[in-house]
């Protein structure tokens, strides 16, 4: 299965999103990353992960969906796992 870096990360758009880990589709077995957002309600989402890993088209120039900003520690993953209010991350 594919992998990535759990950790934070910038959608092309600005907001952060915590990478949990790569799943794989119980039918298909397509790899889908596992993400959550930080802001707004904290929904999880899941996304094939070559969509995640591609590029969009921004003014004409190809840019990166998702960038990696940093990794996050054992206490900040578990913060996060578990998150209902506004998690303390940082830039």
């Amino acid at each position: 299965m594919a992998s990535i870096t759990t950790g934070i990360y910038r959608h092309y758009k600005g907001n952060l999103y915590f990478v949990y880990s790569v799943a794989r589709h119980s039918e298909s077995e397509q790899s889908l990353v596992v993400y959550r957002c930080l802001y707004g309600r904290y929904d999880l989402w899941v996304r094939p992960l070559d969509m995640f890993t591609g590029t969009v088209d921004v003014n004409g120039e190809p840019v990166p969906r998702f960038s990696f900003v940093r990794s996050v520690n054992l206490e900040e993953q578990t913060d996060l796992l578990t998150l209902t209010s506004t998690p303390s991350i940082t830039q």
